[in-house]
């Protein structure tokens, strides 16, 4: 008996060992991950630290994280059974971000100058509510049940889904929340904000300060093959540098976004893997080392943080916008952009009037043409920065959508050919969105 204790105390030490070799590495990305997350959920949406860790942090292994919120001091803080706690601050302008032991939170910083424009047009260009207009030839009951059957129902939490929107021909057709949020609740929308970082480089082409066929402005790659890399490769996603993208396991994506303070030089310092233009991989690296490239076309910091809201965010009145930055001040350009349905919304009516705001020409058409080329080696999947429905992905929907696609199903589908922007907020990529568009688009009368 006492032998086959021993054995039994012998392994389940043995496993307490190896779980412990297995996790502990993770500890630091866990508590990061969840301090982050409950600081901007907190702090740019007023959700109580129960709401988020039910729902944002209930994922496997981040619901291990302990957490707690200093209102006053305006930051978070998690760990794992005691060990690696990491903090996150919220700054005003900034939003929150997640910081090492180094990080002088006493540092004067900069922050974003906004000019929210305050109207008495309706939804999308201003800020009162939207015209009611019917449609003749659109089926409201059909439409109206479809929505509803994106949300979980009878105590479900499979979809998850937050929020809904559609609008045809700029005027809203559709809208329903979650219980808890509404039509002022700010959601993260994760690598949507990879679509607006993009669009940076669309209005600065137009204005005649970039050519996005020249090699990337970085000094670092001019004395290897690396210089032949340009924008253009960057933004389609192919220009061969090394990349691991998993939110599996621990990679080059997870430690950038928990563990890095410049968030845009972990891409840089890559090497190449393949010739440019040839091989298409995924990475959110690419999109912050886009934001660093931003960052060097502006004589001083401010200008930079200025122009994000400025050219496009405020000028298409996305007033609850924050997008989040690094610990050097640079725009997590990946992730880390935060509004409202509506104002998600608006993004997408942005692309669906081509570039065309309320009579204003933000970035020239062709932009369009750009980002809706498939890049080379993705199927038909990907263009400039938003996904592609070239290839077929959503066979019940036209082949000329394009989306903005984050992290848990979030959404824009921009759908010219039907007049078509539709935005889904969730925290679960287990939806058919396939049957989803299906049946929004069967509402319209043939």
């Amino acid at each position: 008996m006492k032998k086959i204790v021993k054995v039994i105390g012998l392994i389940v030490f043995g496993f307490i060992i190896y779980y412990g070799f297995v996790t502990y590495p993770k500890l630091d990305l866990i508590s990061g991950f969840s301090a982050k997350s409950v600081a901007s959920a907190h702090f740019n949406d007023n959700r109580t630290l129960e709401v988020i860790e039910k729902s944002d942090n209930n994922i496997e292994m981040i619901t291990l994280a302990k957490n707690k919120i200093d209102a006053s001091g305006k930051f978070a803080t998690a760990s794992v059974y005691g060990l690696k706690e990491r903090k996150a601050i919220y700054r005003e302008g900034l939003g929150a971000t997640l910081i090492n032991d180094d990080f002088d939170v006493s540092k004067p910083y900069n922050i974003p100058k906004r000019n929210k424009i305050v109207n008495n047009l309706p939804f999308p260009y201003g800020n009162l509510e939207p015209k009611d207009t019917i449609f003749s030839t659109i089926d409201y009951e059909r439409l109206k049940k479809t929505v509803a059957n994106a949300f979980d129902k009878n105590g479900q939490n499979v979809k998850k889904t937050r929020s809904v929107l559609v609008l045809y021909k700029n005027k809203i057709i559709a809208e329903k929340y979650l219980k808890g949020f509404d039509k002022n609740s700010k959601i993260l929308g994760w690598s949507m904000t990879k679509s607006l970082t993009a669009t940076y480089f669309g209005i600065l082409q137009k204005q005649g300060k970039i050519d996005i066929y020249k090699p990337a402005p970085i000094i670092e790659w001019q004395k290897d093959d690396r210089k032949n890399i340009t924008i253009n490769d960057l933004l389609h996603m192919n220009s061969g540098l090394e990349w691991e993208e998993s939110y599996e396991k621990i990679c080059d994506a997870t430690k950038m976004l928990f563990q890095e303070e410049d968030m845009g030089k972990v891409q840089l310092d890559k090497p190449l893997k393949f010739k440019p233009n040839y091989h298409w991989n995924y990475s959110s690296g690419t999109t912050n080392l886009l934001s660093k490239i931003l960052r060097s076309q502006f004589k001083n910091h401010q200008e930079y943080l200025d122009f994000w809201y400025v050219s496009l965010i405020d000028k298409i009145g996305m007033n609850s916008m924050i997008v989040e930055s690094d610990m050097t001040g640079n725009f997590v350009g990946s992730s880390y952009g935060w509004a409202t349905t509506r104002d998600w919304a608006k993004f997408g009516l942005l692309y669906l009037n081509k570039g065309n705001w309320n009579g204003e020409q933000l970035f020239d058409e062709s932009w369009i043409t750009f980002i809706t080329t498939p890049t080379n080696n993705s199927d038909g999947q990907y263009g400039g920065h938003f996904w592609l429905n070239a290839g077929g992905k959503y066979p019940d929907a036209p082949k000329d959508l394009y989306s903005c696609n984050g992290f848990q199903g979030q959404r824009i589908f921009i759908i010219p050919s039907l007049d078509l922007v539709i935005v889904r907020m969730g925290l679960s990529e287990d939806f058919d969105f396939n049957g989803f568009l299906k049946e929004i688009i069967g509402s319209f009368e043939k």
